[in-house]
């Protein structure tokens, strides 16, 4: 077995410690399968593969699954006949960063969920809950297939541009909740998640404002892991960015016993090289390595690496032997690893295409800045991941 295929399997534990956790709370079909899918860009086939029981009905998903910087975690739907939540609750409350309460905005009947968040709050007070108002065009008039552009529910917008019937149903469902107490904040995203097949444009209407109200109301470590979710409009180096952020964790966190971190961390940078290669339908052989060591440049590395403190780090690619020194800090396996995953994906990206790869030193050096602004904003507290 390859030095890659060992690090695999222990990869997702050690970035699965530190990947902040949304519950997720909801009657059925409600969305919550929908908002996993538009926030991790995952295909119906992997989040089936991905969520995996934690409870015998709750479950789990991790992503990205190789080395997750973010957990969904979900509890069966609320109010279903014969079902108690009580063991789910208990199980969840003590997992959870962040409440995500998925609601249609057609059903006033949210009892369920209500108790739920309430007796959460009642006991955390301090949490914050966003509450997803989903399933907008029920509300839409017969043969309306156009939401309402620009998204007008932003705090800025204009409310008026938002037909009556809508506007009213959101508004009671809203007040539905003006009895939960608790000092943690409570902010309300419409959506509407649809299959492109469905005929609505966009398909996914508030998705961006979804994402902005969890990372307003989340803690650190959830909103660093929410900003490295997946955006088709992003440029190369940023487009598999959840993937090495989360190699990047894992890299980091295997470091956290020095004499391990010597031997686990070069074995995370190759599967996480391994993985990006896969992406972009690429291999790795001895010519690619050498092309992209030389693109990468030894004493670039050497020098950007020295103007941060990082004294011990040399070479960076896998198959030449890299070692992370025993005494590397978790910190700068952390930078080194994001900042190899960044630059990587630029080089594959560029040699898929034919095109030059000289600026990948450039990318380099400026995703090790980054990550170092990451790395003090990332919440390194193990003790409430979903096991």
């Amino acid at each position: 077995m390859s030095n890659t295929e060992e690090a695999q399997a222990p990869i997702a534990d050690r970035a699965r410690q530190f990947a902040p956790v949304v519950w997720l709370l909801g009657k059925v079909q409600s969305g919550k399968t929908s908002i996993v899918r538009s926030l991790t860009q995952a295909t119906d086939a992997e989040i089936g593969e991905g969520f995996r029981a934690c409870t015998k009905t709750a479950r789990v998903f991790d992503f990205p699954q190789e080395a997750p910087i973010i957990r969904f975690l979900d509890t069966r739907g609320l109010g279903e006949a014969a079902y108690d939540p009580s063991d789910d609750i208990a199980f969840c409350e003590g997992r959870s960063h962040l409440i995500l309460a998925v609601v249609k905005a057609l059903d006033q009947e949210q009892q369920a969920v209500l108790d739920v968040v309430s007796a959460v709050r009642k006991r955390h007070p301090d949490w914050p809950v966003v509450v997803a108002q989903t399933s907008l065009h029920e509300a839409y008039a017969p043969g309306a297939h156009s939401h309402v552009l620009p998204y007008p529910f932003a705090p800025e917008a204009e409310p008026s541009a938002v037909p009556e019937p809508l506007r009213r149903v959101l508004a009671h469902q809203r007040s539905l909740f003006e009895g939960v107490l608790g000092r943690g904040g409570l902010s309300f995203v419409p959506l509407d998640f649809t299959q492109p097949g469905d005929g609505f444009d966009p398909p996914d209407y508030g998705r961006d404002a979804l994402i902005g109200g969890l990372i307003a109301a989340a803690p650190a470590a959830a909103a660093v892991a929410l900003a490295g979710l997946p955006d088709a409009l992003l440029g190369d180096g940023r487009k598999y960015g959840a993937q090495i952020l989360g190699f990047a964790v894992a890299a980091a966190a295997g470091d956290v016993v020095p004499v391990a971190g010597a031997v686990v961390v070069p074995m995370v940078q190759a599967a996480m090289l391994h993985r990006l290669a896969k992406l972009h339908g690429i291999e790795w052989d001895q010519r690619a390595y050498a092309e992209f060591a030389g693109a990468l440049g030894v004493g670039t590395l050497v020098r950007t690496a020295s103007s941060f403190g990082i004294r011990q780090l040399v070479k960076l690619i896998p198959v030449y032997g890299q070692t992370a020194g025993a005494a590397a800090a978790a910190a700068a396996s952390f930078a080194a690893t994001y900042a190899m995953g960044r630059a990587a994906a630029f080089f594959l990206a560029r040699r898929q295409r034919g095109m030059h790869t000289r600026d990948v030193a450039s990318v380099y050096a400026k995703a090790l800045r980054e990550a170092f602004v990451l790395d003090k904003t990332r919440d390194r507290d193990p003790s409430r991941a979903a096991s």
